[in-house]
């Protein structure tokens, strides 16, 4: 089979399109023009995130006897964000082009510019640019980076232009207001980030589930930031979800875990389908004020490797804070050392929104087959089956004599274990094709001999190619594919 040669930007704009006629992503609102870097995931979209997540659950709380799940509001008491340093220093560094008038934050900008260096060979440069970027910010030095923006010549990208504003900061936490009454209500916030619903429970898990250290506490949950610049699809919105594990170590052992946790996250990335070639570890020039050691897992989508995962050793800044303005002990009586300490953490947070869209643009797969006359071009998500929206899609051959009625049975046994669809419009080629579109691993074909000798045929979405099957062994033989025990058993 040979590739169809296509422009990476050209890829990136048939995936977008490919999810919206396809019912994975809609624009949000669109009937009213929808809102930016807002979107809705549709019927097959919801399945693949789904499947996403539960993925991802699994293999933190089934795998591991010491990780356990909780579900934390969205609202949270407004000091939380005070004591995790989310008032005072959550922003990015902002600059605007006054001739096209787009806003774009500085740090990407100059972080594009370096990665330019990077495909162009120069590396050295690329990474020069980099720390020189890490170190204006960490001196808070905003005209240090607008300085770097011009001295690098960097331009607007739909101006064309050096225009720039000067640099200056941009809180990134939605505020909202709590009570009936204006006059006295408060102003709460939407959480940027599902951590701290974790480490506020961190105590009440503890001695509720008796855990012991080392143990972590899972969640998947929204999360909401006022994005300067959302773009490139679902990769940064304003409105996202996170699926974060926060892991509590002794004090002293947390460089041990950290480099554990990235192995391990590294390899479900692997287990779920993104190829190794494609995932890479980016180590961050500039800490969070909370970290002594971030790791990014990086995957190349069609516009370049960006962050799909965080692994941070965050230290007992949040256990410590949260401890100091709540003036509550949150510490842990270790027996092994007859000592209270606060734990350290070293924490995992992945993008769910993230992690899709890296799955859907590595499914994506245009393809020529066929020789000759015969040769077409063919499109398909090549999804992991325990991933795909639908498990199998059940045709009778023709609309008559007792095959609808047959094909019936088999969706309606197969529907209690698994999401299965059941279709009889159009010709049969074109039946698969749509199956093949929304990444459906095995179409099976109810004909004439299967009222001789109760078997079928499996078509197979990658290869094409067809087998007969019993229908007696069509469920341990999908199931057997599709189970998300395929995922976990690459991560033990």
């Amino acid at each position: 089979m040979e590739k169809v040669s296509a422009t990476v930007e050209n890829t990136f704009k048939n995936i977008i399109s490919h999810a919206k006629e396809y019912g994975f992503v809609f624009p949000s609102s669109e009937i009213y023009d929808g809102l930016q870097a807002v979107y809705d995931y549709g019927q097959n979209g919801v399945e693949l995130k789904n499947n996403i997540k539960t993925a991802w659950w699994k293999a933190m709380t089934q795998l591991n006897d010491n990780v356990v799940g909780i579900d934390a509001a969205i609202f949270m008491h407004p000091t939380t964000w005070k004591a995790s340093g989310h008032v005072d220093g959550f922003s990015d560094p902002m600059i605007d082009n006054k001739d096209s008038k787009k806003r774009y934050r500085a740090d990407v900008l100059i972080e594009d510019k370096a990665a330019e260096y990077e495909k162009n060979g120069d590396k050295a440069k690329g990474d020069a640019l980099v720390k020189s970027l890490a170190r204006l910010l960490e001196a808070n030095d905003l005209k240090g980076v607008q300085d770097l923006i011009i001295s690098e010549k960097i331009k607007c990208p739909v101006s064309g232009t050096s225009n720039w504003t000067e640099v200056r900061q941009f809180n990134l936490m939605f505020s909202t207001q709590v009570g009936a009454v204006a006059e006295d209500s408060s102003t709460i916030y939407l959480r940027p980030e599902t951590a701290q619903g974790i480490f506020v429970n961190y105590l009440n898990v503890q001695k509720t589930g008796r855990m012991k250290i080392p143990f972590g506490i899972a969640q998947i949950g929204k999360a909401f930031r006022n994005e300067i610049v959302a773009r490139q699809f679902t990769f940064r919105m304003r409105e996202f979800e996170q699926m974060e594990m926060q892991f509590f170590i002794r004090p002293g052992e947390e460089m041990k875990w950290y480099e554990e946790w990235k192995q391990v996250r590294l390899k479900w990335h692997k287990a779920i389908g993104l190829p190794e070639g494609k995932l890479k570890f980016h180590n961050h020039e500039k800490l969070a004020h909370y970290a002594n050691a971030a790791v990014d897992i990086e995957y190349e989508f069609p516009f370049g490797f960006k962050e799909i995962e965080g692994i941070h050793s965050r230290t007992d800044f949040d256990l410590g804070n949260h401890e100091k303005y709540s003036k509550k002990k949150l510490q842990y009586f270790d027996n092994e050392l007859n000592k209270n300490y606060v734990p350290y953490v070293v924490e995992t947070s992945v993008g769910a929104d993230r992690a899709f869209l890296a799955i859907l643009c590595n499914a994506y797969t245009e393809e020529t087959v066929g020789e000759g006359d015969d040769k077409k071009e063919r499109v398909y998500l090549k999804l992991h089956p325990a991933l795909a929206p639908v498990k199998a899609a059940i045709f009778p051959l023709v609309k008559k004599d007792g095959l609808p009625e047959k094909a019936q049975e088999i969706y309606k046994e197969l529907r209690m274990d698994m999401n299965v669809i059941y279709e009889e419009r159009d010709a049969i080629g074109k039946r698969y094709t749509r199956q093949d579109l929304i990444g459906t691993p095995f179409c099976i074909v109810v004909d004439y001999d299967t009222l001789k000798d109760n078997s079928v045929t499996i078509r197979y979405r990658d290869t094409m190619e067809q087998e007969r099957v019993p229908i007696s062994e069509l469920r341990q033989k999908i199931r057997k594919a599709t189970s998300f025990k395929r995922i976990l058993e690459q991560l033990i």
